[in-house]
């Protein structure tokens, strides 16, 4: 491992949580929406949405899921470098409940997921479970085999080499074909993330860990193309939809059409994060899965501050997240506390310690930004109170969460709290 496991790592990988986290809440409300769909009764997609469809934040997602838990694999094999797609393949046995957690339940030979889950449960190991020759060049190619992989690149910085290896095992469980081309070319994206910071360079290596006679490998080319001419990503979205749209890529979601957007996003997109999530979610079809990987793309390569360049993305997601499986006590999460599951799992399949915040602690705000979830009691009988991340040296850390309130008084309460269960 030539790549230094340090708190520029962390705060990348931090990043790239948070990037993932704020795409897929922006995208979800009109997830599947077509781009005049949205165009009509949204308009460009500059911020959450979801007071105007009256849609929850934060929510359950299977992107997020996904990600976060099928990654346990390389714990449930005593963090084995050397993991197979089988083994990745029993860790989605053992930590999904059928018809309820993770996956869209949308039924065998419709759901690519589900499709593969039931294969798993009879017997069919992986990458048979996902394989064309086993389910059909329609359902082996659509877009789940990219939604998930974000965490399989970020415990490979700087190697896409391997991070691609591991996107094609994790990958492989459900999917086969372009399906699993698209997830490599997002896994090597990440990967590459945390060393270069040009954006059309990243594109132009990552698209060579795949086949040059692959769709798309040729998708990639024609956007590339497009993008040095004189269109606007408007135009380079009719291209798409005429060359790469749902008419020829059949399926509920094809990764081929969503691959096509989170490329034309990141090479119009300026490397401006949220000129870059406007493009992605405006453009439409599976929203919050495009706009999740390219969150995280963008988070890797750009930092924290990268994700503040704009409008705050940050404060209403408050780092909370839900992780909901057969490990129930990991269901209510948050970022930081994902994070470090992915940090330690890079320094445990390279044969370093764990790196544990305050000797372990479940709430020690050791990345800046981070609140784990924490926040304020609002209302007539509690004064104005804000928390927020500050750098606070004790014995134990570095960072601590400050409290500030106004105005505390006998009628009026200042309260912080953090949720504890989830229903």
């Amino acid at each position: 491992m030539t790549y230094k496991l340090d708190k520029n790592y962390e705060e990348k990988v931090y990043a790239g949580v948070l990037g993932k986290i704020i795409g897929v809440f922006l995208g979800r409300p009109f997830e599947g929406w077509s781009y005049e769909r949205i165009m009509k009764e949204l308009g460009p997609i500059n911020y959450y949405v979801n007071e105007k469809l009256d849609f929850p934040l934060p929510v359950s997602d299977d992107d997020i899921t996904g990600t976060f838990t099928f990654l346990r694999a390389f714990r449930e094999c005593n963090f084995e470098k050397n993991i197979t797609a089988k083994d990745i393949g029993k860790t989605w046995l053992n930590n999904i409940i059928e018809d309820k957690t993770i996956l869209w339940w949308g039924g065998k030979g419709h759901s690519a997921e589900d499709t593969a889950f039931q294969n798993l449960k009879q017997g069919v190991d992986a990458p048979d479970s996902g394989s064309i020759k086993t389910n059909g060049k329609v359902i082996a190619e659509q877009i789940g085999a990219q939604i998930f992989i974000d965490g399989w690149a970020m415990v490979a910085p700087g190697d896409p080499e391997r991070a691609v290896h591991y996107a094609k095992l994790a990958a492989s469980v459900s999917h086969d074909g372009e399906a699993i081309y698209g997830a490599q070319v997002v896994a090597a994206l990440e990967s590459m993330a945390f060393v270069e910071s040009d954006l059309a360079k990243l594109v132009e290596q990552a698209k060579k860990f795949i086949p040059d006679n692959s769709v798309i490998f040729r998708l990639i080319s024609d956007i590339q193309e497009w993008r040095s001419g004189n269109l606007g990503w408007e135009q380079a979205r009719e291209k798409i939809a005429e060359n790469y749209g749902y008419d020829k890529y059949l399926g509920n979601c094809h990764m081929v059409p969503n691959h096509a957007l989170i490329i034309m996003a990141l090479l119009f997109g300026d490397d401006d994060f949220q000129k870059t999530m406007m493009i992605v979610n405006t453009a439409g079809w599976d929203t919050d899965c495009n706009s999740g990987n390219v969150g995280c793309i963008l988070g890797i390569k750009n930092g924290i501050e990268g994700l503040k360049s704009g409008p705050d993305y940050l404060s209403p997601i408050n780092d909370i997240l839900y992780c909901p499986s057969a490990s129930g006590g990991e269901t209510l999460t948050d970022a930081l506390t994902e994070t470090y599951k992915i940090i330690n799992t890079t320094r445990k399949i390279n044969g370093l310690e764990e790196n544990l915040p305050k000797n372990g602690s479940r709430f020690h705000f050791d990345i800046k930004e981070s609140t784990q979830g924490w926040r304020t009691r609002i209302g007539n009988n509690f004064c104005e109170t804000k928390i927020s991340n500050v750098e606070y040296k004790s014995s134990l850390g570095e960072r601590g969460l400050k409290i500030a309130y106004k105005n505390l008084s006998e009628d009026l309460t200042s309260e912080v709290y953090v949720e504890t269960f989830f229903s």
